[in-house]
């Protein structure tokens, strides 16, 4: 899978156009409704890890890792 942080933008504001549709109406809206809530709970998640990813970086970045990874892990603790 290639996707990109840029292609779940893409996916989210196709999403709010389909919404936005004045046309939709009844069960068409309310199957709509579910799909964004879907759409959303699964880009809450991918942003979530990309988080982890980045804030990662910049502990190895800043030479921080070693220790965090020890502390995480229980090592060194007192």
């Amino acid at each position: 899978m290639k996707n990109k942080l840029s292609d779940l933008n893409n996916h989210l504001f196709e999403q709010l156009e389909r919404l936005n549709d004045n046309e939709l109406s009844g069960e068409q809206l309310a199957a709509e409704i579910e799909r964004a809530k879907a759409m959303s709970g699964i880009a809450t998640q991918i942003v979530n890890g990309t988080k982890v990813v980045v804030d990662a970086m910049k502990l190895v970045h800043r030479g921080d890792a070693p220790s965090v990874i020890n502390k995480l892990l229980g090592e060194g603790l007192s």
